[in-house]
């Protein structure tokens, strides 16, 4: 799958939530767009990745 511009290799289905987890993001703090789409944070548990999707993330970071 496409995450941010680059390749990443996904093997199987993985859930959005755990790619996040797994990936260092604290999903309380990013937007994430799929193949489009922006997904709802209620969703993340249940959302599935795959090797064709493409993945955009952006974090929210505090400053002044």
């Amino acid at each position: 799958m496409l995450v941010n511009g680059r390749q990443v290799a996904a093997e199987n289905e993985v859930l959005l939530g755990e790619f996040l987890e797994r990936e260092g993001y604290d999903a309380q703090r990013v937007a994430v767009e799929k193949n489009g789409k922006i997904v709802p944070k209620k969703l993340f548990e249940t959302e599935t990745l795959g090797d064709a999707d493409k993945i955009e993330i952006v974090s929210f970071v505090g400053g002044g």
